[in-house]
């Protein structure tokens, strides 16, 4: 049987995903077959695996440091809010519906099943299982028949490593607070804790650090100072949105919708030294940006009248009549077209009027699309008339289908992925003037696509694009593993690490 470890944190978003995953990377380059795991997800940002199924983003990550291909056993819970009371609840995959929370919680223990399933089909695989909890274990609200923090250590007799995040204050009460509300079975099993996100001189906390091993009878296994890496987020705390950066060279405004999706599709620009990638969601916002993108989005009607409401679809329609380049992703995509039609109130009943800046109608349905595609860009006009030709892949993840007028330029032709039969290719997406959309997530990953875009803006704006050099992502991401997992072994005991799974 595969040994385990099992992440928890005192609250969202102190870095539990960045741990597991840096503990991948380690376990990996110590000669072990490792896999991640999280029994219950709850994020907008997802991915589609080589068998068309749906799994957090951040597990996907941690696979990627771990060197293995993701697969939905690594995730077999993942929850998508569609608004502040209810989500839709995918299970190993496939989605089974929209529950209120209230709901979901009354058939909670009834998931157990498929969660240990999961969990036993990596344990045959791998000989180290990292598994990440979520959230706080001492949300005393949902402990009952709590599936993803201790009770999940409970079925899997996992030890666990307590992360608190001292950025923002107040880590040694995070802790200790933490153990103290745990049951005494709970608190056995904290085998250590760390605290995360410091800034500054170690020596500065070491009072502190005994005096928190003496409150709680637990050792301090490591500091981990503040880094700054490129890993992909999976939700809407991610710092990447409050980011104040100066407009660069190429300056890239995304619409910050209330309910955006897979806003990771944007790393792969914001990567670029040349380029500024600002999330607004404000008119005052907007500046004078080169390209605007509308990204995806869990709710496509909700944050498109929330966009008309405050100003920025104004803004959008004045920007593109001004021959301004708008780029839609997803329900972004949808977003730009003539309306969305929700005959059978997927998201909200009736039907929509769309910006109108690309000939497609967008009608919702019961099923959701999910699949690997891979594919390249049409024949091109407007700024990115340069992409023409180059090739990408990606993946697709929607419950709507778009027509577009017959008359009307394509963006795109592709194929699933690994489908070798040519007359499988199909076009998809639309192009108007300098407005572009399609349904492909993962479309810019690609260097020569991110490369493409930014060469042609500089271009157009009079630069020499010859200095600029767009990154090959897969060895991009592969340094910031690696570097990740020397910052882990620079900061943690890992001796005392490797003792606690035995």
């Amino acid at each position: 049987m595969a040994k385990c470890i099992m992440i928890q944190g005192t609250m969202s978003n102190v870095g539990k995903s960045a741990i597991a995953a840096g503990l991948c990377r380690v376990f990996k380059q110590d000669g072990y077959k490792v896999a991640p795991f999280k029994s219950q997800n709850m994020a907008l940002n997802s991915f589609i695996t080589q068998n068309g199924l749906e799994m957090g983003r951040a597990q996907v990550m941690q696979a990627e440091a771990a060197g293995i291909e993701p697969e939905v056993s690594m995730n077999p819970i993942l929850l998508k809010p569609t608004n502040d009371t209810g989500s839709q609840v995918i299970i190993n995959g496939k989605p089974i519906g929209v529950m209120s929370a209230v709901e979901y919680y009354r058939h909670k223990r009834d998931y157990i099943p498929y969660i240990l399933e999961a969990y036993r089909e990596l344990e045959k695989k791998y000989d180290v299982i990292v598994i990440e909890g979520a959230g706080s274990p001492a949300e005393i609200n949902l402990k009952k028949d709590d599936i993803v923090n201790m009770g999940m250590a409970e079925l899997v007799d996992a030890p666990v490593l307590l992360v608190g995040d001292i950025d923002r204050g107040g880590v040694f009460a995070q802790i200790a607070g933490t153990v103290m509300l745990l049951e005494e079975r709970e608190r056995k099993r904290i085998a250590g804790t760390v605290i995360n996100k410091f800034r500054g001189d170690v020596s500065i906390l070491e009072p502190g650090l005994k005096m928190l091993e003496d409150r709680t009878d637990i050792p301090v296994l490591g500091v981990v100072p503040y880094f700054y890496l490129d890993l992909d987020e999976e939700d809407s705390l991610t710092e990447r949105f409050h980011k104040k950066e100066k407009p660069g060279l190429v300056d890239i405004a995304v619409i910050r919708f209330p309910r955006i999706s897979n806003f990771t599709d944007l790393a792969p620009l914001e990567a670029i030294k040349e380029v500024s990638v600002r999330y607004i969601s404000s008119p005052a916002d907007f500046g004078q940006p080169d390209l605007v993108i509308l990204p995806g989005s869990k709710n496509t009607i909700s944050d498109l009248l929330w966009m008309r409401q405050n100003g920025l679809e104004a803004k959008i329609l004045r920007y593109s009549g001004n021959g301004g380049a708008v780029f839609g992703i997803c329900g972004g995509y949808q977003m730009l077209g003539r309306e969305i039609q929700d005959p059978d109130g997927i998201e909200e009943k009736g039907t929509v009027q769309g910006l109108g800046l690309l000939p497609v109608c967008t009608v919702f349905g019961q099923e959701k699309r999910r699949t690997r595609v891979e594919g390249k860009f049409r024949d091109m006009g407007g700024i990115l008339k340069e992409l023409q030709g180059i090739r990408f892949n990606g993946y697709e993840i929607h419950m709507g289908r778009s027509e577009v007028d017959t008359k009307s330029d394509r963006l795109v032709s592709m194929r699933e992925e690994g489908n070798e039969e040519p007359q499988r290719y199909h076009e998809d997406g639309a192009q108007n003037g300098n407005v572009y959309g399609c349904y492909v997530h993962g479309i810019f990953d690609e260097k020569l696509v991110s490369e493409g875009i930014v060469s042609a803006i500089l271009k157009q704006k009079g630069y020499d694009t010859l200095q600029i050099e767009g990154k090959d992502w897969n060895s991009y991401k592969e340094e910031q593993y690696d570097q990740l997992a020397d910052i882990l072994r620079e900061s943690l005991d890992m001796k005392a690490i490797y003792k606690m799974m035995e």
